[in-house]
């Protein structure tokens, strides 16, 4: 056999072998069934369990509540309790001044009176033709009974005695408004006129302010109105170093329509009259107590809505969010209300847990929580 012939069948031997390799559909799991020899084979994998997350530690603390009355801070000035420009009521030449500047008056001491003869005499006039009058009525009144006097005579006579007493009034008030009489007493700030001077209806005589009390005046946003209320103490330091304690008189109702505050009046004792009026002043106002706590500033959150809250965590030490309202801003920290009393504060690791989430809790007491902020352990 010649060596073409040789590899011809070799060729057609393996071309046959490789075609029943094929035709038994075996190709496909070369390498997938191969085991190392002695080795056995492998039981299917048990599923692996999953992990636990870990639980987060916060640090807590049972909030302490303080009644706490929330200061208000506004500049004011004093001013008189009563102020009073006291006019001329007819005119006329100044007879007698019952004052002078700086004097203290009784209510209806006389401040001015003003010359006024013919007024005297019309007084007197008045007076007689009244009398006149009177008399004349009297008699007509005892006729009539008797039937010698008409009832046509009788009623003329009525009449002239009502005229009469009217014209008496009159001429007795224009004889009061000679005298100008102060509404109060207090001190006379000032004298505008001088004896002999002739001055018209209307002229300004004398200024007269009553300082007992003495009241300060301020005005108060309309963030903070709501906490002030009449009857309330008040504390006033007075530009000279003064401090003294008074009580809101008065709230206004309305506001101004230019800066939309509202005016407060606190009154303050002055018996000796030490305070003048339009001294600057500082009132410190207080809002009435309520339940709240002071917590650092550092552990203030905001929940997706955008409301201000804390982190608390309850005995079943879930972390929950609590909205709280925030009354003031001081050197110890804020001051809130509505802080939950049955939950602790969570005051570090607030912001790495969430609502619902279980945490370990390492309980600290109020003391414990102000030294860690103090060393900045509180963040």
């Amino acid at each position: 056999m010649s060596f073409f012939t040789a590899h011809r069948i070799t060729a057609v031997v393996v071309l046959v072998a490789a075609a029943g390799w094929v035709m038994t559909g075996e190709f496909s799991s070369v390498g997938s069934e191969e085991v190392k020899a002695g080795e056995p084979v492998a039981e299917a994998a048990a599923p692996v369990a999953e992990t636990a997350t870990p639980q987060r530690t916060v640090a807590a603390v049972m909030p302490v509540f303080t009644d706490y009355a929330r200061e208000i801070r506004i500049s004011g000035a004093t001013k008189a309790d009563k102020l009073a420009v006291l006019a001329a009521r007819s005119a006329g030449i100044v007879q007698a001044l019952g004052v002078v500047q700086g004097q203290q008056i009784a209510a209806d001491t006389i401040v001015l009176r003003l010359e006024g003869a013919d007024v005297e005499a019309a007084v007197a006039t008045a007076k007689a033709s009244l009398a006149q009058a009177q008399e004349k009525l009297t008699v007509g009144q005892a006729l009539f009974d008797k039937g010698s006097l008409p009832e046509l005579e009788l009623t003329s006579r009525r009449t002239a005695q009502a005229a009469a007493e009217a014209q008496l009034s009159q001429a007795t008030a224009a004889l009061d408004r000679l005298l100008l009489k102060a509404p109060f007493g207090g001190s006379v700030d000032s004298v505008e006129v001088e004896l002999g001077e002739w001055v018209q209806e209307g002229t300004a005589i004398a200024t007269i302010l009553s300082l007992d009390p003495i009241v300060v005046k301020a005005e108060v946003s309309e963030r903070d109105v709501a906490f002030v209320a009449t009857g309330s103490k008040a504390k006033v330091r007075l530009v000279n170093g003064a401090e003294m304690e008074g009580t809101i008189r008065h709230v206004a109702q309305q506001a101004s329509d230019k800066t939309r505050t509202f005016v407060v009046e606190v009154a303050l004792p002055n018996a000796d009259r030490a305070i003048p009026s339009g001294m600057t002043a500082e009132v410190r106002l207080f809002a009435a107590p309520t339940p709240a706590v002071i917590v650092p500033r550092s552990i203030i959150t905001i929940s997706p809505e955008g409301i201000i809250g804390l982190r608390v965590v309850g005995a079943d030490n879930v972390a929950a969010f609590a909205p709280v309202t925030i009354l003031d801003d001081t050197e110890q920290g804020l001051v809130l209300a509505g802080v939950p009393a049955d939950k602790r504060v969570i005051v570090a690791g607030q912001d790495l847990v969430s609502d619902g989430d279980v945490v370990t809790v390492s309980e600290l007491t109020p003391a414990e929580a102000v030294a860690a902020q103090a060393a900045g352990a509180l963040k």
